[in-house]
């Protein structure tokens, strides 16, 4: 199988993940990685940083495909960001599962998203765009993810859940059946909802409230 040559965005700690992730697959071949102008000529795993943003434009002319691999705690303004000129330029976006994930084929996960290693995203889900699925998150049945969100390590979104836009969900999160959570929440790690979501702040707890709006 021909791999496409990939070109990674951000070269933190995420970054890393997100190497171990891609090499699992026989789709892709890293051809770099873009980062700040001090790391230009240094290695990340081997792969070398061969620019900054500012060599967006001759990257993409070049057709390489595009994977932001900022990670995302808090805000998703980073990731939405880069990702809105990545559609301005009409670069090609990545969408990458690592071959140790169980993905459903009945499953659809939108441009720039990561599926990480041991996730399960079962049947009649839908992922949206530049998304991060991180190690061992369970996303189940008819569930609804919105873009720019990250679902952590180990959390676990039960059947017919709708999570909205620019969300975090935190490690080990246990989000009930059938539950809505509107866009631009964080949900702490290890909170469990039993209660829809519709304003957007910082949730934590057992039962999850919110402690910031």
């Amino acid at each position: 199988m021909h791999r496409k040559s990939l070109i990674l965005i951000g070269g933190g700690g995420h970054c890393k993940s997100c190497i171990d992730v891609i090499e699992s697959t026989d789709e892709w071949i890293i051809s770099g990685i873009i980062d700040k102008e001090e790391m230009e000529g240094k290695q990340i795993l081997g792969y070398p940083v061969i620019g900054t943003d500012n060599d967006l434009d001759r990257l993409v002319k070049e057709g390489h495909y595009f994977l932001i691999t900022i990670g995302q705690i808090k805000s998703a303004d980073s990731r939405k960001i880069l990702f809105s000129r990545l559609r301005e330029k009409d670069a090609k976006i990545a969408t990458v599962v690592s071959s140790k994930a169980i993905v459903s084929k009945y499953a659809s996960i939108g441009p720039g998203t990561i599926v990480h290693h041991s996730c399960i995203v079962n049947a009649a889900v839908n992922i949206g765009a530049n998304c991060i699925i991180n190690t061992a998150a369970n996303i189940e049945h008819d569930t609804q993810v919105g873009d720019h969100t990250h679902v952590s390590t180990c959390a676990v979104l039960n059947g017919n859940v709708m999570i909205g836009s620019e969300c975090f969900i935190g490690s080990g999160t246990v989000i009930s059946n059938g539950i809505h959570i509107s866009d631009n929440v964080i949900i702490g790690a290890g909170s469990v909802l039993m209660k829809s979501i519709n304003v957007a702040g910082i949730y934590a707890g057992t039962p999850g409230k919110i402690i910031v709006r």
